[in-house]
């Protein structure tokens, strides 16, 4: 079993064909697992559970998940994000929602993924947007 932010960067990576083709996340797993993992050179499961529920959830949740984002990116209209960015957002905001995940961990990890795949500018904005959506989910 890949560890959880393995998992995490499995759905991110899907999430992103999916936005960039606007094809059925199903699809856009199967192409992760049939192209990107092999090309990266990576040993990924036939199927990983976590990353599928995340990547599944967040695709079918994103009109909700995105006007959660519109409401705390003062500036920024969701369709002009980098699509790294808020395939970010939608996924550690779907995690927050329904998933027992700490929010600190959620948090963490998409902070992490922001290091590893969007740029130095990305990570304090999504950072902020995170915290916002976070205490807002919270009831402060």
């Amino acid at each position: 079993m890949p560890s959880r932010f393995k998992s995490r960067q499995v759905a991110l990576q899907s999430l992103y064909i999916w936005d960039v083709r606007k094809q059925p996340i199903e699809e856009a797993l199967r192409d992760y697992y049939g192209s990107l993992a092999s090309e990266e050179g990576e040993a990924v499961e036939p199927a990983d559970p976590f990353a599928e529920q995340l990547a599944v959830g967040a695709a079918r949740e994103a009109p909700e998940l995105d006007a959660v984002i519109a409401r705390h990116s003062a500036h920024w209209r969701i369709e002009r994000m980098p699509v790294v960015d808020r395939n970010i957002l939608r996924l550690a905001i779907y995690e927050m929602k329904a998933l027992p995940t700490p929010s600190a961990v959620v948090i963490d990890q998409a902070l992490e993924l922001a290091r590893r795949f969007a740029g130095d500018d990305s990570i304090s904005f999504l950072n902020g947007v995170l915290d916002a959506v976070n205490k807002e989910l919270r009831g402060g």
